[in-house]
């Protein structure tokens, strides 16, 4: 019988011992983390990857351990790229579980500010696990802007500048189709009623903003510029709008517009042809958008830069008036030996 309640209690003190282990390889805090806790992992990423990398981050105090219960839990067959948001004080098993779910945080992918697809791309590349020239790939795919509804010229106008929640390790063309979604969102029932009653597309919005957008830096200006260029339209009128001929001769840089520039054989020379160019000539921002659809109704055909390089425009209803605004800023220029 002794032998008995020895084997018995020494089957209890194991027990014990090993339930005490078992707490504490899997429910004891084993995560220290003092920043921000934001912990990225690469679709090539293996487990030893990542055990590495949290441990020279400084996330963890007992490696083993961890090591012990992901093996336990199969995570070396289940590891998941993404960002994954870690928390002070977890443990191995809420660690591993959350790991190898892949629940990662969302990013707050941003974009504001850009002309080009190849910006774009860069920025793409700086935010999320995409690279650069696999975005601009996809991104200038044929099939894919006629899929969803756009052509190569109107492609850059389904961007709308804003701030959007991104799972970081999202694929390029995942990315752009939700861009396309959030496109159709954008043009809600109120603001298509608005391009509606201003006689324009949304496309048409967009690509009249993208002009507005690098005619001023005054956003008190942009309701007021798009009046004028309404008023053009509707009065078959070309626009001539300056921002059209940098864009097609691919310098946004030129400080003077001449005579020669206004020749070149392009449908964005807005000198040369009527209405809109086929496409926006960059990224519109919101602000300008709703400019547009809620344009300043005048007599204005025409603006110009005024002579003092404020950055305002004097607004004229007639092209004699234009005139002497203009002379006077040309002659700002010149004094400027501005050529």
């Amino acid at each position: 019988m002794k032998i008995i309640a020895r084997t018995g209690i020494a089957l209890l003190l194991i027990a014990a011992v090993a339930g005490g282990l078992g707490y504490y390889f899997v429910c004891y805090p084993n995560t220290q983390v003092d920043d921000e806790g934001v912990f990225y992992i690469r679709e090539d990423d293996s487990f030893e990857n990542v055990m590495g990398n949290l441990q020279n981050n400084g996330y963890i105090k007992n490696s083993y351990t961890l090591r012990l219960v992901s093996r336990l839990k199969k995570y070396p067959e289940m590891v998941k790229s993404g960002r994954y948001r870690l928390k002070d004080g977890m443990n191995n098993n809420t660690l591993v579980n959350l790991l190898r779910s892949g629940n990662q945080e969302a990013v707050h992918f941003t974009f504001n500010n850009l002309r080009t697809l190849e910006q774009l791309a860069g920025v793409v590349s700086r935010q999320l696990e995409i690279d650069s020239l696999e975005f601009l790939e996809t991104a200038r795919r044929p099939d894919l802007q006629r899929e969803l509804g756009f052509t190569p010229e109107t492609f850059i106008g389904m961007f709308i500048p804003n701030t959007y929640q991104v799972y970081w390790n999202t694929k390029p063309e995942k990315l752009i189709r939700k861009m396309a979604e959030e496109y159709r969102k954008f043009w809600n029932d109120t603001r298509l009623a608005e391009a509606k009653k201003a006689g324009l597309s949304p496309m048409e919005v967009i690509t009249l903003a993208s002009i507005i957008e690098e005619e001023t830096v005054r956003p008190e200006e942009y309701p007021v510029i798009a009046g004028v260029y309404i008023n053009r339209l509707n009065k078959n009128i070309p626009l001539s709008a300056c921002p059209t001929l940098k864009f097609a001769l691919g310098d946004f840089t030129l400080k003077r517009i001449l005579n020669k520039h206004m020749e070149i054989e392009s449908p964005y020379n807005t000198y040369k042809n009527q209405g809109l160019p086929p496409g926006p000539i960059r990224m519109a921002s919101v602000n300008v958008i709703d400019a547009v659809l809620h344009y300043k109704k005048h007599d204005y055909l025409y603006f110009c830069a005024k002579s003092d390089f404020s950055g305002g425009h004097y607004f004229s209803k007639t092209l004699h008036q234009h005139n002497i605004y203009a002379k006077q800023y040309h002659r700002a220029l010149n004094q400027r030996k501005i050529y």
